[in-house]
């Protein structure tokens, strides 16, 4: 099951814990547009990529795009690759963006899946993360994406100072009573050279509570269990048929194809990463030449690749997938987490229980070879 992930490297504004590549100006969006154009055919080859189960709009903030401009992209992917007929194709969109206009001409391009950037309801929450939208058309406009598409996901983000336990399920509920299908939610983290960083360090915002965090993922875990949905992967949670095909090719360790400024691409035994400037890019794509660094990863490292992202995931690590040489090694490391009640073994499956989840990557770094 492939995938093919297109960057959109242009948002309105700059959320203050965001550390994504982006750009405000749209200056040079037309330029950019005709260099992913020209890349989806240079990448037309790329091992592991045929037949494409999903295709995925990301950003920055693709629902800036106008419609022409997905059916182009839309278009080239179906010419020069084997789009699967069932394909799930999702769009990122911003709630401030979404209009009646839009989605209709969304699904009539063949999107049939959003992931909408809510956050939080709370107006406070958005203006303190320096969020484009607010309260009232992250409701408003929820409700209306609702009425074209009944495959949503949206972004949830708790662990801010000022979220308290109450106003988190708040959160959480609204997205259950509207009939969310899909949510992924992400403790607050402050990355290094972020307005949020900075804000922090001049002590003009309070710092982040690892605490708070692990009590608000504790509680999350529990309501979402209580709605009935699937706690597929650690951030994510989902309707029974609902998980995101796209996210979890991710987790099964199959291959996809990054297209645009600073998108990944991976096959099993390389990844590969575009340079993160715009005009370099498109520059390079001009001559013909994809701007990419690559990594071919040592048996080792494809071992390490699954450890993390499978113990991410509800069914967990295989261990047969392991080769038979390394198990002894997996197990001893194992063992340790297994007393601890934070592992725990299904059949031959090492999985996290939900404490666990809490230190899932440092567990899975203490299971690398």
């Amino acid at each position: 099951m492939a995938g093919i992930y297109i960057h959109i490297p242009f948002c309105k504004q700059a959320c203050h814990y965001c550390n994504f590549h982006f750009t405000t100006s749209l200056r040079y969006k037309n330029e950019l547009l005709a260099a992913l154009l020209k890349e989806l055919v240079l990448q037309k080859d790329y091992p592991g990529i045929n037949p494409v189960r999903s295709v995925y709009f990301g950003g920055g903030t693709p629902s800036l795009l106008d419609l022409a401009d997905i059916n182009q992209l839309l278009s080239s992917i179906s010419t020069h690759f084997r789009l699967d007929p069932d394909a799930e194709i999702t769009l990122e969109a911003n709630p401030d963006d979404i209009t009646t206009e839009k989605l209709a001409g969304w699904k009539s391009a063949g999107i049939n899946r959003l992931s909408i950037g809510i956050q939080s309801f709370f107006q406070e929450d958005l203006q303190w993360m320096n969020r484009a939208h607010t309260a009232v058309q992250a409701t408003g406009n929820l409700e209306l994406a609702l009425r074209y598409f009944s495959n949503i996901t949206i972004d949830l983000i708790y662990g801010t100072p000022g979220l308290t336990h109450e106003k988190w399920e708040q959160n959480v509920k609204k997205a259950i009573a509207l009939g969310i299908p899909h949510l992924s939610c992400y403790a607050l983290t402050v990355e290094p050279k972020t307005p949020l960083d900075k804000l922090i360090r001049n002590e003009q915002y309070e710092p982040i509570s690892p605490d708070q965090q692990s009590e608000q993922f504790l509680l999350l875990m529990k309501w979402m269990k209580e709605a009935g949905y699937e706690h597929y992967e650690i951030s994510n949670f989902a309707k029974p048929g609902m998980r995101s095909r796209h996210n979890s090719a991710y987790w099964q360790n199959q291959s996809y194809l990054g297209i645009g400024p600073a998108a990944h691409s991976y096959n099993g035994k390389e990844r590969q990463w575009n340079i993160s400037n715009n005009n370099s890019y498109i520059h390079s794509i001009n001559q013909g030449i994809v701007p990419f660094e690559k990594e071919i990863l040592t048996e080792t490292q494809q071992l390490n690749e699954y450890i993390m992202t499978s113990l991410r995931t509800s069914e967990g690590l295989d261990t047969r997938n392991i080769p038979g040489k390394y198990r002894p090694v997996l197990e001893a490391a194992a063992k340790k987490y297994l007393d601890s009640g934070l592992l725990q073994q299904v059949r031959d499956h090492l999985v996290l229980t939900n404490e666990g989840k809490l230190l899932a990557d440092g567990i899975a770094a203490a299971l690398f070879f």
